[in-house]
This record gives C-alpha cells, sequence and structure tokens, in this order.
C-alpha cells in the first residue's frame, strides 16, 4: 500500500517526539509499504527542528519520505500557535493536488492531535487515484483514516479550563464531528472511548484500538545492557543508594502538573525514616520548583537529576527497584490513558506503583505492579511500603509479568500490523 500519513508534530531519532509517526511508519516500510510522512518544520515538543529555509523541503529517514512544510515558531498555546496549525494546513491543501497525483495514496491517515486536519486529508483523500493493475476493481478515492491521540475539545475543556463556548474549542467539535462522519476507519490510542465517540456520531463499526507503543530493538538483551551507560554522577548516586540498603523509587519523565509529582514528594516526606530513595530524572515547567520544595522541606531522601538521552533509558530503568506513575483525579481519563512511560517501565521489568484511577489500567492487567487512587499521597506511601517489602525475586517477578504484557499488546511491529489490518 502507499500510505500518506498527516501529522503535524511528527519527529524521528533525530529530531525528538513525536515517536509515533516514526516507528510505525518505519514497520509499514519494513513490511513493503511505500509512506510518506507531511509534518511542519516547527514543533514545541521536538528536541530538534529540520532545517526548512522558505519552501518545502523532503528527506528520507529509516526508508520514510519526510515532507517539511515551512511554519512559523511558536511559544506556549496562544495565537502563535495557532497561526502555526494554520499555516501548516494551509500550505497542505494548496499543495493537495500535485501532492496525490505524485505519491497516489491508497490512504490518507490524519494524525495531527488536533482535528482540524481532517479537514484537509478528506480533500487529499478525494483527489487521490490509488493505482489500479488492469481490470481491477477498487474505489476511486483513497481510503480516509482518522486516528485519535486525545479527545479535542474535551480534553480541552476538562484539562484545561476552555469553555466549551470558545472560538477554539467550537472549532475543534465542528472537526471531531466531520472525521467521525467522514472517516472510514477511525484509530484511537485511549481504549474506552466507545461511548463517547458514537455519541458524537460514530458508526462503531469503523473504530479500531492502536495504543501507544515501544520499538523492540531498542530493549533486546537484558536491560541492564541494553542501551548507553548512565552519566557519572547519576550511576555512583543510584550504586550508594544500593549499597545503603536503601530501595529506589524511581521516576523518569516529564515533570509537569499532570504528573503529580507533588503527591510524591508528600508520599517521600512520609517516608524520610524508612530506607526508601527517590530518584527523579527529567525535566519540565515544574521541575524548578519541585527542586526548590524538597529543598525547603529537607526531604534528604529525594534527589532530581536532569533529562539523559533516550538510548540510556532502559540502562536507568533496571537500576530502579519501583518505577513511580501518578496522575491526577480528573474525569478526562474515563477514556482509558496511553502513556508511553509506562511502556517503558513494564519494559524495563520494573515493579509498578501506579496512582491513577481511570477507563483502564495496565499495571493491574498486567499484574505488573500495585494500583491506588491518585492523588492521595498516603496510599501512595503505603503502596511503595507494600512493595518495597516484598523480596527482589517477588518484585522482579512483577516486571517479567508486565514485560511479556507489553511484548504482546504494545511493540511496534504488532501495531503496525493491526493498524494496516483495520485498513484492508
Amino acid at each position: 500500500m502507499r500510505l500518506l500519513l498527516v501529522n503535524h508534530y511528527a519527529g524521528s531519532p533525530a529530531h525528538g517526539m513525536e515517536f509515533r509517526p516514526y516507528y510505525l511508519a518505519r514497520e509499514w516500510v519494513r513490511q513493503g509499504h511505500e509512506v510518506t510522512i507531511v509534518a511542519a518544520s516547527y514543533s514545541h515538543v521536538r528536541a530538534v527542528q529540520p532545517e526548512v529555509a522558505g519552501a518545502p523541503r523532503e528527506e528520507i529517514i529509516a526508508g520514510i519520505r519526510y515532507r517539511w512544510l515551512p511554519t512559523p515558531h511558536y511559544a506556549g498555546n496562544g495565537v502563535g500557535r495557532l497561526r502555526n496549525i494554520l499555516s501548516f494546513l494551509r500550505q497542505l491543501r494548496a499543495d493537495a493536488w500535485r501532492l496525490t497525483r505524485e505519491l497516489r495514496p491508497d490512504a490518507v491517515i490524519a494524525s495531527s492531535t488536533y482535528p482540524m486536519d481532517i479537514w484537509v486529508a478528506r480533500k487529499l483523500a478525494r483527489l487521490a487515484k490509488p493505482e489500479r493493475a488492469p481490470g481491477a476493481v477498487g474505489p476511486s478515492r483513497a481510503k480516509l483514516v482518522y486516528e485519535v491521540h486525545d479527545l479535542w475539545p474535551l480534553s480541552l475543556i476538562e484539562l484545561s479550563g476552555m469553555s466549551p463556548r470558545h472560538p477554539f474549542a467550537l472549532l475543534c467539535g465542528k472537526a471531531e464531528a466531520d472525521a467521525y462522519r467522514d472517516a472510514d476507519v477511525v484509530v484511537s490510542m485511549l481504549p474506552c472511548v466507545h461511548e463517547h465517540m458514537a455519541s458524537r456520531g460514530l458508526d462503531l463499526r469503523r473504530l479500531r484500538i492502536v495504543p501507544n507503543g515501544f520499538a523492540p530493538e531498542e530493549w533486546q538483551g537484558p536491560a541492564s545492557t541494553a542501551s548507553a551507560p548512565l552519566g557519572a554522577t547519576l550511576a555512583a548516586h543510584l550504586d550508594a543508594e544500593r549499597a545503603a540498603g536503601r530501595v529506589v523509587v524511581g521516576y523518569a519523565g516529564s515533570m509537569g502538573l499532570p504528573n503529580a509529582l507533588d503527591v510524591l514528594l508528600d508520599a517521600a516526606a512520609r517516608l524520610r525514616d524508612q530506607p526508601i530513595s527517590f530518584v527523579l530524572v527529567g525535566s519540565g515547567h515544574e521541575a524548578m520548583r519541585l527542586v526548590e520544595r524538597a529543598q525547603a522541606e529537607g526531604l534528604a531522601n529525594v534527589r532530581f537529576f536532569a533529562p539523559i538521552p533516550k538510548a540510556q533509558i532502559p540502562t536507568l530503568l533496571a537500576r530502579f527497584d519501583i518505577a513511580y506513575i501518578g496522575w491526577q483525579r480528573t474525569p478526562i481519563y474515563r477514556f482509558g490513558i496511553a502513556p508511553n512511560k509506562l511502556i517503558d517501565y513494564l519494559m524495563a521489568g520494573r515493579a509498578v506503583l501506579h496512582s491513577v484511577e481511570a477507563g483502564n489500567d495496565p499495571v493491574a492487567e498486567a499484574g505488573a505492579g500495585l494500583t491506588v487512587p491518585p492523588e492521595d499521597a498516603g496510599a501512595v506511601a503505603q503502596g511503595l511500603l507494600k512493595l518495597a517489602a516484598l523480596s527482589p525475586a517477588e518484585r522482579e517477578a512483577m516486571g517479567q509479568r508486565g514485560r511479556a504484557f507489553a511484548m504482546a499488546h504494545h511493540a511496534y511491529p504488532v501495531l503496525a500490523a493491526r493498524f494496516i489490518e483495520a485498513l484492508r
């Protein structure tokens, strides 16, 4: 098949997030499909932006054809970001006729987090004339696929407090309804969306669930030797805590309000007299405040470290005894969760303390640790004590169940094949 994937924020190992478009496309290429990704030249989630001047630029990465459209820089979620989105969609629409004649895609996938790309993807699908063998019977246009990362505008309303009558919320709502009406296939990363999507007009026979995933080759071999070594300071601290007989509770990832790290610090304060060490690695809007809070409260059992390269993540996680992931208590999670960080924890074979209330719970499904209520420091502290009281062999058994679960349900070769099956 020839696949055209529209993802404003698509990245690659050389550029940083988002990684999902790259990993799915790479598997599709390995399976013999031709894939083109159209993305914006500037995205706030990328670590490195592609070098694009005043005109679109193309490059081949791992057999995937990337087409970068030049878009303006922005900061935050204000007018600048909206201008960036509109620039991307306007250029893609203007290029639709030439792009479809050149690529002749069998399927056009709208996958930009925000739903407004469905309008341009719909035009691309209608203009496309897939190649057919002489005498073959098939559709006169490409299949239209809408991939859901988050439920916009509902996420903006429930998480960010945006008014349902805000013009941007109304715009997102119109695009969402059009996507559910017009898409041949809707692929959702969130597992519990059926009732919501049906209420917005989707025929559920067109819905497929394809969650977040991981690349198996990044986790080959024993977790402790699968990736690059840690920096000297971080490695020395972990060695010292282990030598002192402390159980290491680790967190690796973004440090923002949705990650509920204040709850973890509250639990650390309750456990300051226990042989438990807390190690937090990452960055984010809340990082400096959290560091200052730990210092002000004298939490000697808590240490923060700067982000590390992606290649070092398996090595880091292998040094944790317990991995923590927490969430805020918010109704939006009733539709399910699909965090990359949790998949990393499972693949590292770590026992997980999961502080959540959501429509799904991979930790409980896998038997990979303990789940406690969100925003409850006492429950987090008690859960950590229970896991710390287990023998290393018992925690290892939990971790291996989690790893097996991730291999069966979240490996990108499995997910890419499931996605193609939905298209067929």
